[in-house]
This record gives structure tokens, sequence and C-alpha cells, in this order.
């Protein structure tokens, strides 16, 4: 093993030394471990006072607008890891896919996913309760005592798009735009929403103590069920696979994706952090903590699994290594203690890493990553709820059948893609492809005057 590797080893060995010392408090029944673990969780509280009621209506409303800036982040690494000559294309699509989200949740989604108790039409697997937003009249404490109903319908609208995003990168390079968007608009409008209901707004899942906290499986495993039925229907990029072997693809702005993969992060903060739906300190404190432990560990695990695999460490494998980090810990970063979400990032980097690489062996053309990072690292992280929470009504049969649950998806997707694929068509012309989508689709690039990048 070379120096690089003995580094690496080094850094991923105090990560599980830290973890472990902790598990060994645990065990231990010392003071120690009882501060680690997460507080007990319990009802959002009633606001007693003006004061709190402002300061958790703006703890969330800030929360929303740090999601809404993870669609830059999304857009930056789509582009970056993909070609020069398709640039514009990702970008474009990543800017229309969050107004498509906002407005049909809006209009639908909300709806779907938060009925109400006396909104449901089918047991507790589907609820609508009308179309538009309607929101409460009179006191505006009124709503749920902690934040106003439009607080609320910001921050779950700003969730609404982001698994159709996911999406964009699997397919990226060779769909046709409006195609992607057609499917952006049903996907969200009704799979996204009648799946998250069945945990979020109280459903079937909810009733069983099922804990996805900010979104491992109705967020990144739905968008990345989804992702992975378009890379099959699409079908692979052309000159990916060569005689049946996978050919690197490289992306044209590894800055721009180091830059992506940040503001995601950062937007992470609120992402998780916005999920207590509250303000309360210690709360919100410790989701931050375990949010960038896992990070941190998903770097440290997909940096080392790349170098002893790959024989050097890859950047985009370890750029992966932190959002797979991210997805993870996203389940349970409000009820695992610190040290298992060193453990949960840092199975998440390394697990993504062979993830992309089975991908690529089966011959699914995914350009980023999106099915290991989003799907695989989201099943993971619903699943390491049930082996790491402090809750114990947080079983693991349970979460195991909310990751069955969120396979629908699956199948919903692909019969909205075949649909399509049938009328529309999803795939451009093979001339279209090699000049790069931006001269076909948009009629410009995104670097004018370089000329190279209409040729390769």
């Amino acid at each position: 093993m070379n120096r690089k590797n003995l580094i690496l080893t080094a850094l991923v060995g105090a990560s599980v030394a830290a973890a472990g010392t902790l598990f060994a408090q645990d065990a231990a029944g010392t003071p120690a471990a009882a501060a680690a673990v997460v507080p007990a969780v319990s009802p959002v509280p009633a606001a007693d006072s003006a004061q709190n009621f402002f300061v958790n209506n703006l703890w969330v409303l800030i929360g929303g607008m740090l999601v809404f800036m993870m669609h830059l982040g999304f857009a930056a690494v789509e582009s970056g890891l993909s070609r020069a000559k398709n640039c514009t294309n990702i970008l474009f699509k990543n800017t229309m896919v969050p107004p498509i989200g906002f407005l049909t949740y809006a209009a639908v989604g909300f709806a779907l996913m938060y009925p109400g108790a006396g909104n449901w039409l089918l047991g507790h697997a589907f609820g609508f309760a009308g179309f538009g937003l309607t929101p409460p009249e009179g006191d505006p404490f009124a709503y749920n005592g902690a934040f106003t109903f439009w607080t609320d319908f910001f921050f779950q609208g700003m969730f609404a798009a982001t698994s159709a995003t996911i999406v964009s990168g699997a397919v990226a390079g060779r769909t046709k735009l409006n195609s992607f968007l057609l499917f952006t608009l049903v996907f969200v409008t009704l799979v996204y929403p009648i799946v998250g209901s069945w945990g979020w707004g109280g459903g079937w899942l909810a009733d069983l103590n099922f804990h996805d906290f900010a979104g491992s499986t109705f967020v990144h495993a739905v968008g990345g069920w989804a992702a992975l039925a378009g890379a099959i229907l699409v079908g692979p990029r052309i000159g990916k696979f060569v005689n049946g072997v996978a050919r690197p693809i490289m992306g044209h702005n590894m800055p721009l994706a180091v830059i992506g993969v940040f503001l995601l992060w950062f937007g992470w903060f609120g992402f998780n952090g916005g999920s207590v739906l509250n303000a309360d300190p210690e709360k919100i404190s410790f989701v931050l903590v375990t949010t960038m432990f896992g990070a941190s560990a998903g770097i440290v695990g997909a940096a080392l699994t790349s170098s002893i695999v790959l024989k050097k460490p890859d950047l985009s494998m370890t750029l992966n290594g932190c959002l797979a980090g991210l997805v993870s810990i996203t389940a349970g970063a409000d009820c695992v203690s610190w040290g298992a979400s060193i453990l949960i990032g840092l199975i998440g980097g390394v697990v993504v890493v062979l993830s992309v690489l089975l991908v690529d062996k089966i011959r699914i053309d995914d350009p980023v990553g999106a099915v290991s990072v989003h799907l695989v690292c989201g099943v993971w992280g619903t699943l390491a709820v049930g082996i790491f929470s402090t809750v114990p009504e947080y079983t693991f049969g349970v979460q195991l059948l909310g990751v069955l649950a969120g396979f629908v998806s699956f199948p919903c997707a692909l019969v909205i893609f075949w649909a399509i694929k049938k009328t529309l068509g999803l795939r451009v012309e093979e001339e279209t492809e090699l000049r790069g989508l931006d001269l076909d689709e948009h009629g410009a690039e995104a670097y004018a005057g370089f000329q190279i990048f209409s040729n390769q």
C-alpha cells in the first residue's frame, strides 16, 4: 500500500475508532455515552409565545431557502460531470425543474401528500384534500401552533422538485428536453406526493412507526428508483459500452462539480436541520452535527475505497462519497448517536464506489452516479435507522418494509417513461447526440466561440 493509501487508511481508522469508543461507552452505560445519544424524540411543542412562533417560522423558512439553493448544486454537479456540448441543456433542465415542482405541488401535490385526517379515500394509502391551497382562516397560530400554513407549504414545496432533479443526472446527454420535462411534471405531481403521504402525511407507514427523518426514502430513494427506470429505458450514451466493456466518458469541468457538491453539502444543513420543524436549539444542533459527520465519513470512505479498487484516489468518486454520506444519514440524523452517524456515512462512502462500478458492469449508463448515490445509499440510510436508532420503536423490519414500499416508484416511473417513449420519444437522434444537445435542442453553446465542443 502506497503512502496515499496509508494516509487514507489512517483517516478511516480514526473514524472507526471514534465510533467504537462511543459504542463501548454505550455498553458500559457511562455518562459520556448518555451525552452522546440524541435527545428523546418528542412532538413539536405548541408555541407559547409570539417570540417562539416567530423563531420557529424563521428557522423553517431559512431551511427551505437552503433546500432551494441545493438546485444550484445539482445543476453544477451534473453539468460538471457531463460533456461540455450538453452543458446548456443540463443547466436548462435544472432551471425548469424547481418551478415545475413548486407549481404542481401547489396545485395538487401538497393536498396529496398531506390530505389531513378526514380526507383519506382509500384507508391510509391514498388521500386528497382538494385542488389548490386553502390556508385556514383566522389566527395563524391555529394551523399547528408552531408555524404558519405558508411556512409549511414553502418548506415542503422545496423538497418536491428534488426527486425529479435526481433523475436528470441519470439520463443526461441523450434525452429529449420536452420528454424529460413532461416526465418531471407527471412524476412530481403524482408519484412523489402519494408515496410521501404514506409516511410524512400520516399514512400507513406512519401508523407502523416507519421513520424517515428528512427523506432517505421519500426523496432520495424515490428519485433514485425513477433515475434507474429512466437510465434503463433511454439506454446508454454512444460510446459508453464498447464490446461489452464500460468506457469512461469524462466530465468537462471538475471545479464546477466540486463547487456543486459543496453547495449541496451546505444546503443539506437546511434539508436536515429544517426538518426538525421547530427552532429547538438542542435538536437542530444535534442534527447538524450528525449531518456533518455523515458527509465527512462518506468522503473518507469513498476516497479510501477508490484508492484501493482503482489504484488511485478518484475525485468524482470522492465527491459522490460526500453525497452518499449525506443521503445515508438523512433518514436517521435525529435518532442515531454521533458515533453511529460516522459509521453510517463511512459505509455509504464505501458502498457508493462499489455501486457505481456495479452499475457500469451491468451496462446501465448513469453519467453522474445518481442511482448509486440516491437509490442505493437512500436504501442503506433507511435500513440504518433500524440498526442504529436510539429509539426502540424504530425497528429494522418496519424500515425494510418502508424500503420495499418505496420501490413502487420504479414501476410508476417505468410506465411514465414508456408512455413518453411511445408517443414523443425519449432519445434524441444519433446526430444530435454526437453534436451535442446544446446546439440542436437550444441553438446555443454554454461556451460560445469554442467550436471544439460542437465536434466532440
